[in-house]
């Protein structure tokens, strides 16, 4: 990502709306937008193919969140790509494989494992895509309104992730998979037309990549500090849990696994709009503990059965939690030496995409043998155990960062 003196200097933008006016970002964002439609309906339309093609609640859930095993090679192998000189041709390129990528599940007969394949081709690509389109983000906003587009952002995936669970579950009961498959491509490929047109080429990157050299040695450096182990651990492992939950959704109760997944999206949503905006960051320290508990103990309601009202309520209050990132977030910047901020954001980021593919994986695979229902319940109570076992280490953390902070 370049640094600050490579974004434009234009005035400060003071809301979404004229944020907006920034013809290059709302292409930006328009094709961020259908893109990620476009990846939840084709995610939902797989999981429900291979839940009724096999009964397994282990392929099903990683169907879903299995591309997220990917995502931490590309991160590791490619990110120097994201930063390159030509990001607009980089992320039209991805742009275009990920539309033959959702256009191959469309292939009527095609057979599982080449499905699972693309899937696994698609997520290796995915931390490119999201590195090269933040990177673009950076260059095509004036700096001081980055974290603005950021939220836009991260409040559109939350709110496109609900639309598009409730209308893929809606679609599915008219619709094919297959056929789902061809509306995701659609969407995809409007995507690729809209970036295409509306976003211009920046060639301002003049500092040149760390190779893979350096690259490790920062990673060795972030983990041999205790306090930042200590908060990647909560951010990375009882997030992933709490996804392995979300991923047997589908086995749980197919019929209503779309409403269950559009709830755990309002939830992320509403937490993040309130967490984000609302507190300050000495509440989000605060609080961090208490959303930590709430992102799993709401799931073990699923143990004694509830009706299906509450089971949607429960899942809504605990994705709340989800909002607890970004305390912990802050407490590891804030322990991060500047020139490495970058590097270190990108591990985080994919640890914590490729934990969700080890949660779904750990519930798939226990629910093989348990109950859905059971399962949910014994991978929520392992979540609250890791979050508060690790409380201490996370507490000393925070002390540290502050005095750090206040010298």
């Amino acid at each position: 990502m370049p640094s600050d003196n490579s974004a434009p200097t234009a005035p400060a933008t003071t809301s979404y709306r004229a944020l907006l006016r920034n013809s290059e970002f709302a292409g930006l964002y328009a094709s961020f937008t259908l893109t990620v439609a476009a990846s939840t309906l084709s995610g939902f339309a797989l999981g429900t193919m291979v839940n009724q093609q096999t009964h397994s609640p282990f392929l099903t859930a990683v169907s879903m969140y299995g591309a997220t095993f990917a995502t931490v090679l590309g991160a590791l192998t490619l990110m120097s790509v994201a930063d390159g000189r030509r990001p607009r041709r980089t992320l039209v390129a991805l742009q275009c494989v990920s539309l033959v990528g959702v256009a191959a599940q469309a292939i009527p007969g095609l057979p599982l494992a080449a499905r699972f394949a693309v899937l696994l081709v698609l997520g290796f690509f995915q931390s490119l895509g999201t590195g090269t389109r933040m990177g673009l983000l950076a260059e095509v906003v004036p700096t001081s309104t980055y974290p603005l587009a950021r939220s836009l952002m991260n409040i559109t995936s939350g709110g496109m992730a609900i639309l598009g669970y409730a209308i893929g579950a809606m679609l599915l009961r008219y619709l094919s998979p297959q056929e789902v498959f061809v509306i995701a491509t659609v969407l995809t490929g409007l995507g690729l037309v809209v970036v295409a047109t509306t976003v211009r080429e920046h060639s301002i990157r003049l500092t040149r990549r760390p190779g893979l050299r350096q690259t490790w040695t920062t990673n060795i450096a972030l983990f041999s500090h205790s306090g930042r182990r200590a908060l990647l651990l909560n951010l990375w492992v009882p997030n992933g849990l709490i996804v392995g939950c979300e991923a047997l959704f589908i086995s749980y109760d197919p019929d209503h696994a779309g409403a269950l997944l559009a709830a755990g999206s309002a939830g992320m949503l509403l937490g993040d709009l309130t967490v984000g905006r609302l507190l300050t960051s000495d509440q989000r320290r605060r609080y961090a503990f208490l959303l930590r508990l709430m992102l799993a103990l709401p799931y073990l309601l699923f143990a004694i059965h509830p009706p299906m009202l509450v089971v949607m309520a429960a899942v809504l209050a605990a994705s709340a939690g989800f909002a607890a990132t970004l305390p912990l977030q802050e407490q590891l910047l804030a322990l991060t030496p500047d020139p490495v901020r970058g590097q270190v954001q990108g591990v985080e980021s994919a640890g914590r995409m490729t934990w969700q593919g080890i949660g779904a994986a750990i519930a798939g695979g226990v629910a093989q043998h348990l109950t859905p229902s059971t399962t949910i319940a014994a991978i929520a109570t392992v979540s609250v155990a890791v979050t508060v076992v690790s409380r201490p280490f996370v507490v000393r953390t925070r002390t540290v960062s502050i005095e750090k902070a206040s010298a």
